[in-house]
This record gives C-alpha cells, structure tokens and sequence, in this order.
C-alpha cells in the first residue's frame, strides 16, 4: 500500500470526468508536448497521454516509480526528479504545462515556468482556491506580485473550481484549474520586470515612493515621476502602468 507523504503535498485526483475536462480546458490535440509537474499515481497522466503527442511527465517521490512503470503509457517519458533543479533550455521545443501542483511550491513552480523558458505555450494548472484567486485578481483586493506577473505574460482564467472532496486523502481546502496562454505582449527584460514589481510590492501598506527607495534614489524618482504617482500604492497600478513605470526609471 502507499503511503501519501505531506512532505511533497500529495492529494490525487481520480474522477475520470474532472481529469477530461482538464485536459479539455488546456486544449491539448495530438500535436501538442506536454510537460506534467506532479505525476503521482498518473491518473492525470494516463488522461494526457490520450490526447497529447508526447508527455513528459516529473515526479519527485521514487516511491512512485513502480506504480507510474506498471502503467506502461508509449508517449509518456517519466522523470523521477525535482523539477525546481531541472534546466527548461532543455526543452527546445514548444511545450504546454498541464499539472495538478504541490500547494507548498505552487509559486515557485509558476515562477520558474514564466521566467525560465522560452518555448512555454501555455500554463494549465491546478492550485489552492485561494492562490488562483490571487493569479487572476485585478487592481486592489488580492492583487500581489504574483497577478501583476501573470498579466504581463498573458490572462489567467479560473476555469473550474474543484471541491476537495475529489481529492485522495481530501486536502483542507478547495482547489481552482487556471490556465493562462502566453502572449509576450511587453518588450522588457523579464526578470529586471519582475524584481521592480516585486520591490513596489515590498511593504503593501506603503506608497511607491517608500518602496522604490529601497532600491532606487529618491533623487531620480522624484525626477522621473510625479508626486501623485509616486504617493500611489503598488495595488494600483495596472499592468500598462507598471510597465510604464519600468521603462521610465530602467528603460
């Protein structure tokens, strides 16, 4: 028998009807690569193998190994490794994400996803309930460091909410399938962008002002900037507004 282990988050899903529409909202067809995060006990997989060309499929726990084995799936290669150390270069390719995600590392596996590769199509995943809320928020409310990211690389979509009573063992709370294509819409360094949001988000309840000093001179922010603008709080400012600004002091 296995043992589900807390450590890596493990809560599957086994409802065939819940896992079709999954793979149905991530608009996989039989030209498509797959890149799974989480395989489990490869119900998911099983799913995507059905309609994919290929997957590759990650799974951390070696527990696993012989289960995910036993299912012996043609298209499907399985990777018994932590994908937070893998390098995405690798896959040269274009590929499309689908994964039922750990709650512990769901952000820095979308992170690293965004920031790392540059052949990602498109990101369907399922998270908390409460952080696809996040993913998808607009200006103010639950709108973070996180929102600002996504809608720089394309628009994330709640497309299911999932009760967590279709989990196996049942999680404390419910869960949410988002899916975001990417776009490119914004012609800046990726990551230069993400530390500037990340600094105006630094300390939420301050003003731009107070946040970009720490890391730019009030001098030059007072010069690029009006004192309106800078006496606004990150959770203002759209996503056209943050790249404004970015462009203003770094471009």
């Amino acid at each position: 028998m296995f043992n589900f282990k807390k450590k890596y988050g493990q809560n599957f899903l086994t409802d065939k009807n819940l896992l079709s529409a999954i793979v149905k909202d991530a608009e996989i067809d039989k030209d498509d690569f797959v890149v799974e995060i989480g395989a489990g006990a490869g119900a998911l997989t099983c799913e995507l193998s059905k309609h994919a060309k290929k997957v590759v499929a990650f799974e951390i726990d070696n527990d696993l190994k012989e289960i995910l084995s036993s299912l012996k799936l043609e298209n499907v290669t399985f990777r018994f490794e932590d994908f937070m150390k893998v390098d995405l270069k690798e896959f040269v390719e274009p590929f499309k994400v689908v994964a039922n995600l750990p709650y512990y590392i769901t952000t820095p596996i979308i992170f690293k996803l965004l920031e790392e590769s540059d052949n990602l199509l498109s990101l369907t995943v399922m998270v908390q309930k409460e952080v696809a809320e996040r993913m998808v928020a607009d200006i103010n409310g639950d709108y973070g460091v996180l929102s600002v990211m996504l809608k720089f690389y394309g628009e994330a979509k709640i497309t299911r909410i999932v009760k967590r009573n279709m989990f196996f063992p049942e999680p404390n709370v419910d869960s949410a399938v988002v899916t975001i294509k990417i776009e490119k819409k914004y012609d800046v360094d990726r990551q230069a962008f993400y530390k500037f949001v990340k600094t105006a988000f630094s300390m939420r309840r301050k003003t731009l002002f107070n946040n970009l000093a720490l890391t730019y001179s009030k001098e030059k922010l007072k010069q690029t900037f009006d004192e309106d603008f800078l006496r606004r709080r990150a959770e203002s400012l759209t996503i056209d507004e943050f790249v404004e600004a970015y462009k203003k002091i770094l471009g």
